[in-house]
């Protein structure tokens, strides 16, 4: 029998359960959580450790299928294939706060894989998947220091927090975070804001954490009942005498490379510190130090190297104040920008800042041009895309171009939250966006420099975005008790550092934040720092950006494409559309626009190159939906010819009589005697009567007059009836059709 605990967190009721499902793991636990959310995670450890590697082989996986939601993949392919982009951002919310709780020198392989069972179309299972991965962890065999667990926090209408919102709460609430963490203290932060204060947002995080508190007591309780022994599994520790020997030896070289300015001359410096460069100054002074060197499975030298980094990073930082390129902990890297730097795209920026450079492109597209997204929630499609590159070259390196990687999809995410707070409603600007950020250079924060170019693109393809959104990544360097909060972090900073904390937003507040570390949590004191300095230098590096660019052009570029919307009635929707679409492909071939779409609540967005065609599309859609008035006067064609009078098309679909009586300002004996077929007459709208038939006079028109002859006018109707007309077309589809003659 299984062993479960329960509590309340959110208003549902949370479930979490163990030794019924996936035994052979090393360790499983299903997540129930509401009515119908169900994820089951399962971790497993290889027997062995992997060799001559100096990482933590971790993986984490989030697994999405289309049958929790209850439905069938779209496409032509009915089985899934590679993971969505929400299951690569899962993956990512898992990984980055387990991570760092594994023991140091822990090289077994570990993979962690979290399915979803059942899914709740409007409430997302990721920060399930967190909590199952922690009670999955918890129960196993494996060690792991701290239990995890992880929370979304939204706001209702007045501002309160809500803790684990669907999908309609958190969007109405304008404030999205997901915070992950231990009883202690805070792993992993991410989300977005409608322009939320720091403080709104800190409030956010100790919400989370007091929620997180409980799932954590709830999945030790289930730990004690029915968890493993943990295991005695080996760890990579370098030998004690090649370590005193390296650190004796290297010192003073890591020292003199840590304090190189330049990126690319200071990892030259430490390419120098190399185990051949140690072979060489050991000699033949001993032995067994010589073969522990030589020995190529052996990676305890840079393992060593890498500790000696971390050392005298801190100590310049923490102890002397100073950073590896010079700067003050708050100070940022010299900041270029420039915006049009490529004439086709519909709007372009280069952003720099230090050795990290970004190339970002803005394309205009239709509405139809949306990213649809077949996943399990209700999301809806996507009008605003952003996609971050990464190449080899951006860092010096050689490596085969593939397809983007986690890492790529999650800062493209990331940047693509920070823009969102401040675009234009459709109503007001109905285009679809997508935005290429290409890393040219980079040395720390390239995610945030993308942030900055995608404000300068959009600017500059001239769409009216709310404000400048700038970020800056914060980093932390601990020593002992001692820290120092860091300012737009570089590389170095970033991967020997405690933290990457990024903070995207405008003069107003935060749009959107990430949070990373590698030690086991930090406290809410040291978030507010690094917030209080995020705030200033994003409120600095605005100013840069407003130098670049002040506001949005006035004008899209030549080359982005004119929208022009139509509102029609819902209910004549099918008269543009027309049978088998051929009415609206017909507007298309003959006006050359691009695209016209049409939506339910019958919004008509007509895409065109140039304005012309535009305009002469909107006219053919405004006419095809038009309602005849009476009164009005048109211009029409003649369409049939009868012995009482002559049938006039006035609108597309929409055909009225004009009675013999009507054709001519005096009396005509026959109706040819005035007009034939095809001729284009003015006419005027009389009457429409009960049935919709549409009754006209030219008469009325030319100069003459239509009193007198109302009631032999409409005693004459009935004989159209008999001869088989379309009775004044009845608005169009109604009336019924002439035969065609054959032969």
């Amino acid at each position: 029998m299984p062993e479960s605990v329960s509590l309340e967190i959110g208003g549902r009721t949370l479930v979490i359960e163990t030794g019924e499902l996936a035994k052979q793991a090393n360790g499983s636990a299903l997540c129930r959580y509401g009515d119908q959310n169900v994820v089951l995670c399962a971790v497993t450890a290889s027997e062995k450790p992997r060799e001559g590697i100096d990482f933590f082989p971790l993986t984490c996986d989030f697994e999405e299928k289309m049958y929790a939601a209850g439905k069938i993949p779209g496409g032509y392919i009915k089985r899934e294939g590679r993971p969505s982009e929400h299951s690569v951002l899962s993956s990512r919310q898992i990984d980055r706060p387990i991570r760092p709780l594994f023991p140091d020198g822990f090289r077994n392989d570990v993979q962690v894989v979290a399915t979803v069972l059942s899914s709740d179309p409007l409430l997302d299972s990721d920060v399930i998947g967190v909590c199952a991965a922690g009670a999955a962890l918890a129960v196993s065999d494996i060690p792991f220091e701290k239990t995890v667990a992880a929370v979304r926090v939204g706001r209702d209408e007045n501002g309160k927090y809500l803790c684990n919102p669907g999908l309609e709460q958190y969007e109405a609430g304008g404030m999205e975070v997901v915070v992950a963490g231990t009883a202690d203290a805070v792993m992993m932060v991410e989300g977005s804001g409608q322009q939320i204060s720091e403080e709104d947002f800190l409030g956010a995080v100790e919400f989370a954490h007091e929620n997180i508190k409980k799932i954590v007591a709830s999945i030790d309780e289930l730990a004690k009942k029915a968890g493993k022994a943990k295991r005695e599994y080996p760890l990579l520790k370098v030998d004690s005498r090649l370590e005193a020997w390296v650190k004796k030896s290297f010192a003073d070289d890591v020292a003199k490379a840590m304090r190189v300015v330049d990126k690319q001359e200071r990892n030259a410096a430490f390419d120098g510190l190399s185990r051949d460069a140690a072979i060489a100054r050991l000699g033949d002074k001993n032995p067994d130090l010589r073969l522990l060197l030589e020995d190529p499975k052996n990676a305890d030298f840079g393992k060593i190297i890498k500790s000696m980094e971390e050392e005298e990073l801190r100590t310049m930082v923490v102890d002397e104040k100073i950073r590896p390129d010079g700067r003050a902990p708050d100070q940022i890297r010299e900041i270029w920008s420039k915006v049009g730097y490529v004439p086709r795209v519909h709007g372009s920026a280069v952003f720099q800042r230090g050795q990290t450079q970004v190339f970002t492109a803005a394309t205009l597209g239709s509405i139809s041009d949306e990213q649809r997204i077949d996943v399990l929630l209700d999301s809806g499609n996507k009008r605003y895309m952003h996609f971050y590159n990464f190449p080899p070259y951006s860092v010096g390196e050689t490596r085969p171009m593939r397809g983007p990687g986690r890492r790529e999809i999650g800062h493209g995410h990331l940047a693509e939250s920070a823009l969102v707070p401040v675009l234009p409603p459709k109503e007001e600007f109905p285009y679809t966006l997508r935005l290429i950020s290409e890393v040219l250079e980079s040395n720390g924060s390239s995610s945030m420099a993308s942030v900055c170019g995608s404000t300068l693109a959009l600017m500059d393809a001239g769409v009216p975005i709310k404000g400048h959104v700038a970020g800056v990544a914060m980093g932390l360097i601990l020593k002992g008790d001692k820290y120092t909060v860091l300012t737009d972090i570089q590389g170095l900073e970033d991967s020997l550092g405690e933290m990457d904390f990024k903070v995207a937003g405008t003069a107003e507040g935060i749009t959107a934040i990430q949070m990373d570390i590698k030690v086991a949590g930090i406290t809410i004191e040291i978030m507010r720092e690094a917030m209080v300095q995020a705030k200033k230098s994003r409120l600095f590096i605005i100013d840069k950006l407003k130098e670049t660019i002040a506001q949005p052009r006035t004008e899209l570029s030549k080359f982005a494409p004119r929208m022009i919307i139509v509102k029609i009635n819902p209910d004549k929707i099918k008269d543009v559309i027309g049978p088998g679409g051929k009415v609206i492909n017909k507007i298309i071939a003959d006006t050359g626009v691009a695209k016209i779409d049409i939506e339910d609540d019958g919004s008509v967005f007509i895409t065109a190159l140039d304005g012309e065609s535009g305009e002469k599309a909107r006219a053919i859609v405004e006419s095809l939906t038009k309602d005849v008035v009476i009164g009005e006067t048109y211009m029409g064609t003649v369409t049939r010819l009868m012995n009482f009078g002559a049938f006039v098309a006035i609108l597309p679909g929409k055909e009225g009589l004009v009675h013999i009586s009507q054709l001519a300002p005096t009396r005509i004996e026959r109706v040819e005697d005035a007009v034939k077929i095809g001729d284009e007459i003015m006419v005027k709208v009389v009457e429409i009567d009960e049935k919709g038939r549409i009754n006209l006079s030219r008469k009325a028109v030319l100069g003459g007059s239509t009193n007198g002859e109302a009631e032999s006018f409409s005693e004459r109707r009935e004989p159209r009836e008999r001869m088989g007309g379309s009775g004044g077309g009845g608005g169009g589809m109604r009336g019924r059709r002439p035969r065609r003659r054959e032969g």
